[in-house]
């Protein structure tokens, strides 16, 4: 009785866990998206297709999937120089948005799990406070 007593608590307690984050992600994502459509939908667009030769594509990003740290970078210091986004090249400047480290990790919350994009972790407010100009 007492296994099943622990087994139940158990599950519940990662079951509530899990919840939690989902609805922390989902809560991420939604101040996210105000940020991005501040921001971001400028260049990028509305469903993140970007424009050819000019701004790159965040939707089914192969860049980003492959490129986290860079991506968050660009964000909190500004971007430049080539960079090759599902098969094209870009070559252009991003300004720094100005952005608090829990705006940024909002904003990477709604891109990278939106229009084709899904990530398994999500960004923190700590993860983007480590990230450092190079």
């Amino acid at each position: 009785m007492k296994t099943f007593i622990f087994l139940y608590f158990t599950c519940v307690l990662t079951t509530a866990s899990l919840l939690n984050q989902e609805t922390t992600l989902e809560e991420s994502m939604q101040r996210g998206s105000e940020i991005y459509a501040d921001f971001c939908v400028t260049c990028h667009l509305e469903k993140g297709e970007g424009v050819e030769g000019a701004f790159p594509p965040l939707a089914k990003s192969d860049y980003l999937a492959q490129n986290r740290e860079a991506s968050i970078r660009g964000i909190k210091y500004g971007q430049q120089g080539e960079l090759v986004v599902n098969g094209q090249s870009y070559n252009g400047i991003m300004a720094p948005m100005g952005l608090e480290d829990e705006e940024i990790a909002d904003v990477m919350n709604y891109i990278l799990n939106s229009w084709g994009n899904q990530s398994d972790k999500m960004v923190s407010v700590e993860e983007v406070g480590n990230i450092q100009k190079q």
